[in-house]
């Protein structure tokens, strides 16, 4: 028995009723126009047109444990009129390639628009639709390609274990779901990265972002750039400025300098900025200062923009779910050539968002947070589900799958106890073992 057949059907393949309850959240019409706008539709009957390997790299983001050619197979990504194998490894191969990773590219944009966003406009604060933006990095694999292309960590030391691929994404805070994201080198800044996300940030919004971000040229484009955009991020502890006005009780206008650096990189840029500086403090911690274009004292009160900082964190709960569950820490990108990891990386974001969007409608129907589903459980069902579908009958397939809403419930994970306080500690230490270094490198292995 073939397993995981049932992402083939949401391509154009027989007995389409069997997964409407996933396909209606990528529209087919979608991929179609991913792939005609980048130029990669299918113009003959491959042994794997381009609309089926769109779902076998959707396939590799949800069974890491499978390997490649194998998710092809349990996928049963062929052509309908084809008997035998699904297709050779070098047939999997050539049509990744052909595929490239602009089609992929495409569709999670369109998907993301249609998602993320309506989702940050169903959780407001204060009428402004709640984003974050923060980068991480994923180790690729270790071939010359991609040590050439994305470098390696530690100022490109010969000697680094994996290259690394820079990941930074937008994302609505209340939901997880991702609005958009950029890929780049490891030597890429994040602030770089993050200025090409400012224009998919809608109007009337609020991005919480890393004190690293902290810089002229990054910040004043995201609220200049746009109507009524927001930022809020924690000041670094050597920033001076100098006080203009007093809000209330650790509330202050302040005035800061834009640095030369920030002026050469954007000329258009003012000498000085002003922005809203808001002091606090956490019972056991050193008081702390929040920076923000949010002006107003009477429309956003500082109180509350104190409690609404820490939501940041909830794009680090993503990267977690991400890392942790999805890639179950095998966090090295398996793709060889730099256009396969990003593509790769597309369809990993993808599924995530897939994940993510049936989390929420869930959680809409409980009456809860999308934050209170618990994302594991929802992965390994979804994944149970459609292996089960792959063996089942079509006609208790649309059954089976009306009880998913119900079985995720069931794991709805409780409220949040946000008065908890835990520092920060190393909980597994470094390995004793000496690092395996390359051949050549200009140490030896000891």
């Amino acid at each position: 028995m073939q397993l995981r057949k049932a992402l083939a059907q949401v391509a154009d393949v027989p007995r389409p009723e069997a997964f409407d309850d996933f396909r209606r959240h990528i529209d087919p019409e979608w991929v179609r126009e991913a792939l005609e706008a980048t130029g990669t539709a299918t113009l003959r009957r491959r042994r794997l047109p381009a609309e089926q390997v769109v779902w076998l790299v959707l396939g590799m983001a949800l069974f890491r444990d499978r390997s490649i050619t194998e998710v092809a197979d349990g996928l049963d990504l062929a052509l309908p009129a084809r008997r035998g194998p699904t297709a050779a490894p070098s047939a999997v191969s050539q049509a990744r390639t052909r595929l490239g990773e602009e089609p992929l590219a495409a569709l999670f944009d369109t998907c993301a628009q249609h998602w993320a966003h309506a989702s940050a406009g169903r959780h407001r604060w204060r009428g402004l639709a709640l984003y974050g933006v923060d980068g991480t990095t994923l180790r690729v694999w270790d071939s010359a390609e991609n040590r050439t292309h994305f470098g390696l960590p530690g100022s490109g030391r010969d000697d680094a274990a994996y290259p690394q691929v820079r990941l930074v994404v937008l994302a609505a805070l209340r939901s997880h779901l991702l609005a958009a994201a950029a890929v780049g080198t490891y030597a890429t800044g994040e602030g770089t990265l993050a200025k090409a996300l400012w224009p998919q940030l809608p109007e009337r919004s609020l991005c919480i972002v890393d004190r690293n971000f902290l810089a002229a040229h990054v910040l004043l484009p995201l609220a200049r750039d746009g109507a009524d955009r927001h930022w809020l991020l924690r000041a670094k502890k050597n920033l001076r400025w100098r006080e203009l006005e007093h809000l209330g009780r650790d509330d202050v206008l302040v005035e800061m300098t834009v640095s030369p650096f920030a002026r050469r990189k954007d000329p258009s840029l003012p000498r000085t900025w002003v922005v809203r500086a808001i002091r606090y403090r956490h019972p056991g911690s050193s008081p702390q200062w929040l920076l923000t274009s949010l002006l107003d004292p009477e429309a956003y009160p500082a109180r509350e923009i104190v409690a609404l900082y820490h939501e940041r964190w909830e794009l680090e709960g993503g990267y977690d779910e991400i890392k942790t569950e999805m890639l179950d820490r095998e966090e090295t990108i398996r793709s060889r050539t730099p256009e396969r990891v990003r593509q790769e990386i597309w369809g990993i974001l993808l599924a995530f968002n897939l994940i993510r969007l049936e989390m929420e409608r869930v959680a809409e129907e409980a009456g809860v947070e999308p934050t209170r589903i618990r994302f594991i459980t929802a992965l390994h069902l979804i994944c149970d589900e459609w292996i089960w579908c792959a063996s089942a009958s079509p006609g208790a397939i649309p059954r089976h799958l009306k009880r998913l809403p119900a079985d995720l419930r069931r794991f709805i994970l409780p409220a949040r106890r946000s008065k908890r306080r835990y520092p920060r500690a190393v909980k597994i230490k470094m390995s004793s073992y000496p690092r395996k270094r390359r051949p050549g490198s200009n140490k030896d292995l000891k």
